[in-house]
């Protein structure tokens, strides 16, 4: 296991994008700026912001390129989003975005529901995407995340073979980097050591990173099974939010709270301010009432003597602890 002191992991935020096109409610246009650069302010370096798709389809996206003008002018933050097809990419490159996104299934029934596209399609649409930015808009990096890579609610198992098919094709379409997404939640620890090994030894350089969904509880667990292999990108969203319509039952993501607080704790170099990620989830709180927030590391507090990878001690007191007559 890399645990080497100040071994840099980046966080990806992944909130404004996975997490709000998930839930029914609208959050407002200043409402989520406000949240933006609040988890900037945290230390987060790179913040999917949203995606570029019909507002027919997502009405939570319907204020993007002001929320993409927005995150730009905040010096420092990597501004990624997602978008599904061509011309959702075009504008996200018109747009003046760092990372584009796209998101492809690794089985036909899972890409069907989600994209409206067969794979075979969707392979061909990204050639097209990779063609235009080549063209157009060289700076732009491009990231194929690899949907249900791990398994499918629809489908059931998917074999590491069928997985890395998909992910070469990306390859050979161009596009910068390939991460892998356990859209479902049926990703365990040893799947996952397994698959980025011969992602990273079939794909080299343009291996990307992790995005663990919650579903069945072996988030945190299976981000250690990656750090195990040398991935150094987590996707995580704020308290959990999101998760995907497929997946029934799900909870959502990562809590970026908590995923900080285990990187700093192993000695991992996040720069990521933990207390100041509790300012953020108030305004998420704020702006969405009724939402189920989660988060463990928000509920009970930083341990007492917590130092983070730099050796920064938090601002806040720490509590003495849980004592309630019984201890175990």
């Amino acid at each position: 296991m890399v645990t080497a002191p100040n071994s840099k992991v980046l966080i990806s935020e992944v909130g404004p994008r996975d997490g709000l096109q998930s839930i029914k409610s609208l959050m407002p246009t200043a409402a989520r700026l406000r949240w933006i650069s609040a988890l900037a302010a945290a230390g987060l370096k790179e913040i999917e912001v949203g995606s570029f798709v019909s507002p027919k389809l997502l009405p939570q996206m319907a204020d993007i390129r002001d929320v993409v003008t927005h995150a730009l002018s905040i010096p420092g933050v990597r501004v990624a989003v997602l978008a599904p097809n061509l011309r959702g990419s075009h504008g996200a490159f018109e747009a003046g975005v760092h990372k584009v996104t796209l998101p492809v299934s690794v089985t036909n029934e899972h890409s069907m529901a989600n994209i409206r596209k067969t794979t075979a399609e969707m392979v061909e649409e990204v050639r097209n995407i990779v063609a235009l930015r080549d063209e157009l808009f060289p700076r732009v990096q491009i990231e194929a995340g690899m949907s249900v890579a791990f398994g499918c609610t629809i489908t059931g198992t998917v074999t590491d073979d069928e997985t890395m098919r998909m992910c070469i094709a990306m390859a050979e379409c161009g596009v910068n980097e390939i991460g892998l997404s356990d859209t479902s939640g049926y990703a365990n620890p040893a799947q996952v050591r397994r698959l980025f090994r011969r992602l990273q030894s079939e794909l080299g350089d343009k291996a990307g990173g992790a995005h663990f969904h919650n579903t069945r509880g072996q988030g945190l667990a299976n981000v250690i099974a990656a750090l195990d292999v040398g991935v150094t990108t987590i996707d995580s969203s704020q308290a959990g939010l999101g998760g995907c319509p497929y997946a029934p039952g799900g909870t959502g993501n990562i809590a970026t709270e908590d995923l900080a607080f285990l990187l700093e704790a192993m000695g991992y170099d996040t720069g990521v301010d933990i207390e100041r990620l509790s300012a953020a989830r108030a305004i998420l709180a704020e702006a969405l009432p009724g939402e189920a927030l989660y988060g463990h590391v928000h509920e009970a507090g930083l341990p007492k003597g917590f130092r983070y990878s730099d050796g920064r001690v938090p601002s806040a007191p720490q509590p003495e602890g849980f004592l309630l007559g019984v201890a175990q």
